[in-house]
């Protein structure tokens, strides 16, 4: 298992979910970790449990959007760690509606948390890994429909295609510098935010199920555990890549032949023709 021993790093939506999950990750691999996020309570929560795993841990309520919030959530753990080995973009805002009905600050609010929010905090503590001349890792929490597209998400598939450009120009751009940017595009995950958000009836909930062809949701612990990969040494020759962890959800879109959650047999009681099997 990679090492993150010594290291210090700030995650954004660090108070539930994919971000708790990965602080804690982070934690267990001997990394120092900030928490951000609007509401207090959770983080604090997220860092004292960290704490009482034996790691280190800092909460820091700041809003993404505010750029001033997230330099004084900088400063803070500068303060408390010494410096900054990386982010985790974990901070998003979601919601399904048909475009027509997208109000402009429908829009306006998940673009602003999702593309800004993430060039607000990418762009901080890139600048501070540049200042102390220190290499460093970000990764930033997408969507597979950032490439794909999805009816009902609009907003969300375009400020997410937006931070899958922001990762490989800046890829590129800041190479040289030791820095290294890559996404990390989770399927559907057990949490109580995208559950509200995306499947929130019982009957959503299995058709997203059936999307899927491993048939299951991904745990929390999964995607942190995944993004600690990307920020240790371990992938230290890859950068501006999105690493796709949804149970082959994107690529098992079915448009001809019957269901591939539907057993179909010919006469004989074999597989039909065009059936996995």
């Amino acid at each position: 298992m990679e090492s993150l021993a010594g290291r210090a790093y700030l995650v954004t939506g660090g108070g539930s979910g994919i971000g708790a999950a990965t602080a804690l990750h982070l934690a267990r691999l001997g990394a120092s970790v900030t928490v951000l996020g609007r509401r207090k309570e959770p983080l604090e929560t997220v860092a004292a449990e960290v704490e009482r795993r034996g790691g280190h841990a800092l909460a820091f309520p700041a809003d993404v959007r505010d750029p001033e919030a997230v330099q004084a959530g900088l400063d803070a753990s500068l303060d408390r760690f010494g410096g900054v080995d990386g982010l985790v973009n974990n901070a998003a805002g979601n919601f399904v509606t048909p475009a027509e009905r997208l109000s402009p600050n429908g829009w306006r609010a998940v673009v602003d948390i999702v593309l800004n929010g993430t060039w607000n905090c990418t762009s901080a503590v890139a600048r501070a890994m540049i200042d102390a001349g220190t290499p460093g890792s970000i990764v930033s929490v997408i969507a597979t429909y950032a490439w794909t597209g999805h009816p009902g998400t609009v907003h969300s598939a375009a400020a997410k295609a937006g931070v899958v450009s922001m990762t490989r120009t800046l890829a590129v751009e800041w190479a040289r510098h030791g820095i290294r940017l890559n996404c990390i595009a989770p399927g559907p995950t057990e949490t109580d935010g995208a559950g509200g958000a995306l499947w929130a009836t019982p009957e959503d909930r299995a058709r997203v199920l059936a999307s899927v062809p491993l048939n299951r949701f991904a745990g929390p612990p999964e995607i942190g555990d995944l993004t600690g990969f990307l920020l240790s040494d371990r992938a230290s020759y890859i950068t501006g890549e999105t690493l796709t962890a949804d149970g082959g959800q994107w690529l098992g879109k079915q448009i001809y032949g019957p269901p591939l959650t539907e057993t179909t047999t010919n006469g004989g009681g074999a597989p039909a023709a065009g059936t996995r099997h």
